[in-house]
């Protein structure tokens, strides 16, 4: 029997058709090869618009089916400008796990008019559990755009008339410090508190535009202490930091829904900033499991889209 080690080396040569993509494979100062020559088994040497590759047959064919399948699935996106390294390392993961990755419809143009797409298999599962469902529950850690994609989501029919106005709330819980008194009115009182939110606002719809839905109600602030009693018709409620909520809490602002509306509800179990621990995020996530137009999706480390590093943390903290 032939051990690999026994086989001939050989080199082959994988050019690109598009600059752009040779590019982004290769990275800044070809940073991004490393990462490629573990996962692909070979030595790669970049020329031109094409890599060299160098190693054994096997794994030299595997290579160039890889390259082939990032170059067809990098075709047939239309946020190019936004492929970046993340969608090359999930490219790798979902290669690994048999699953190829290929975004689908977008959820809308920002107001530079970039297209906005979930970049996982899972973030696709909350988008369209947010389209489908009357209440849709994100659990998952920090980076994996469980706010944004609700935010994106909720802009996109704010905009098509699905929904007339949008409910940002989130609890006023500080994240392990105290802030002291907060001078101003309610909405500048919370204000620090939904700056996330504010955030992912002013990229898919513009600071401008924000002030002015803001100004004229159609984007309301309001603290989750301050929802009781009321019912919110024709509204997208997003509520954040959910896992800052108590089981109280959380059932009076799931009870807040009115007609035609749709809720968000996301949080982290492993950031609860409660002086008391007794977060209710989790058991009420449970409690809903398999009702009707309710969606419960679960985010993990793998869906991770802001910076590598991020998910490196998360991996090394778990273990504290």
């Amino acid at each position: 029997m032939i051990k690999k080690k026994d086989l001939p080396k050989i080199s082959e040569k994988f050019s690109f058709q598009n600059e752009g993509l040779y590019r982004k494979v290769c990275g800044l100062k070809d940073s991004h090869l490393k990462d490629l020559e573990i996962f692909l088994k070979i030595e790669i040497i970049p020329r031109g618009n094409s890599l060299i590759l160098n190693g054994y047959q096997e794994s030299i064919t595997y290579a160039i089916q890889f390259f082939q399948h990032l170059e067809e699935n990098f075709k047939n996106r239309p946020d190019k400008e936004d492929f970046d390294a993340f969608d090359i390392h999930y490219l790798i993961k979902s290669r690994e796990e048999g699953q190829p990755w290929n975004p689908t419809e977008k959820i809308l143009n920002n107001f530079k008019g970039k297209p906005i797409f979930p970049k996982t298999s899972n973030q696709q599962k909350f988008v369209e559990s947010l389209i489908k469902n009357l209440i849709s529950i994100a659990v998952g850690p920090a980076g994996t755009g469980k706010t944004f994609l609700s935010i994106a989501v909720a802009c996109r029919m704010l905009q098509n008339g699905e929904v007339e106005r949008l409910v940002l709330t989130r609890p006023a819980v500080e994240a392990g410090e105290s802030l002291g008194f907060l001078p101003g009115d309610m909405v500048q009182k919370v204000d620090p508190y939904l700056r996330p939110i504010y955030d992912a606002l002013n990229d898919c719809l513009g600071h401008e535009k924000v002030q002015v839905l803001t100004s004229l109600n159609k984007i309301e602030i309001a603290p989750i202490a301050f929802m009781r009693g009321r019912t919110l018709s024709n509204s997208f409620i997003i509520l954040d930091e959910a896992q800052n909520c108590t089981s109280m809490q959380l059932k009076m602002i799931l009870t807040r829904l009115g007609k035609n509306s749709r809720m968000a509800i996301s949080g982290d179990v492993t950031q609860i900033d409660l002086a008391n621990g007794k977060s209710g995020f989790e058991k009420v996530s449970i409690a809903l499991r398999n009702i009707p137009e309710i969606g419960i999706i679960h985010l993990d480390k793998e869906d991770i889209t802001r910076h590598p590093l991020i998910e490196a943390i998360v991996n090394r903290l778990e273990s504290i």
